[in-house]
């Protein structure tokens, strides 16, 4: 057995992984670092995500790729206006304080996933890829003191597997560019900084937060619909996916968009190579025992600012 071949699959495996984290762990670190609010209930719009990609795929039938398609913009859209209106209604009514905010959302987390399970049931249910290519993976060996290119028999990913990665590098770079770069982006970054006085210039911040809270619910469901035609979509799926955000908004720094980037990948791309040569397991280990060195010689994150 090649040892190569085998690392450059594990290391794709990892990339996939560390797109979709990313994209669900940088919904949840806008959230923290514009409102100051931890969104237990993230996984389950996480879940959401995936659970109406099957809905809408389902309904519209005919090509794959026709109900995949609709199901990345319906999906996300139904997710983000749910998320606002839950902070219109809820979040709003007791001033986004910390610990009622734990306690809000924990009780959104349940009524989520409750409903979905008297509607949705509790079967794990597929979503067809629009397209599945297999692709194999070559290598570059050495025989007789030259190299020869090979394809190992049975290594390979699927064109799909490719097509979350580059989604998901390019919905991150958007929201970069509205963060840096857009007028939306600026208020924003005014409302993270000082909330009295963004309010003391005329910044509608009720509604900033309601856009950032419908915004973080978005890109989990985006990034659900990513990866549901790789798993399942389940009503009990959100689990992982906010303890790993969590994992990753802790080591990269609580509110750090770049921070939470690195650690993303970090995370993803050791697990991915873990699970491969070892087991899921002890990649799970390892991140957690990564985030308990952090906590305790950095505390504010690996990109996160000293608080004064």
């Amino acid at each position: 057995m090649e040892f190569g071949p085998h690392l450059v699959l594990a290391t794709l495996e990892g990339a996939v992984t560390a797109a979709v984290l990313a994209l669900t762990a940088v919904g949840l670190s806008l959230v923290f670092g514009v409102m100051r609010v931890v969104n237990v209930a993230h996984g389950e719009f996480f879940m959401l995500g995936a659970v109406l990609a099957w809905w809408v795929t389902s309904l519209i039938g005919g090509p794959p790729a026709l109900g995949f398609a609709a199901a990345l913009v319906v999906a996300p859209l139904l997710v983000g206006l749910l998320a606002a209106a839950a902070d219109m209604t809820v979040l709003k009514r007791i001033d986004y304080d910390p610990e009622r905010t734990i306690v809000a959302t924990i009780g959104l987390l349940y009524i989520l996933q409750q409903v979905t399970l008297m509607t949705y049931g509790a079967d794990a249910r597929p979503v067809e890829p629009p397209f599945n290519t297999r692709l194999a993976i070559p290598w570059v060996t050495f025989a007789e003191g030259r190299p020869q290119l090979i394809w190992p028999w049975g290594l390979g990913t699927t064109s799909y597997k490719l097509a979350v990665i580059g989604a998901a590098a390019a919905v991150l770079a958007g929201v970069w560019l509205v963060m840096t770069r857009s007028r939306i982006g600026l208020l924003m970054r005014a409302t993270q900084l000082d909330r009295d006085m963004a309010l003391a210039f005329g910044i509608p911040v009720e509604r900033i937060y309601a856009l950032v809270f419908g915004l973080g619910a978005a890109l989990a469901a985006l990034a659900a619909v990513l990866i549901v035609p790789i798993s399942q979509a389940h009503y009990l799926m959100g689990g992982d996916p906010l303890l790993l955000s969590f994992i990753v908004v802790i080591i990269g720094g609580l509110g750090s968009l770049p921070g939470t980037l690195v650690a993303a990948i970090l995370i993803g791309l050791s697990d991915g190579i873990i699970s491969v040569f070892f087991s899921p397991t002890l990649a799970k280990i390892l991140a957690t025992l990564l985030v308990a060195l952090v906590l305790v010689f950095r505390p504010q994150g690996l990109f996160g600012l000293r608080a004064a």
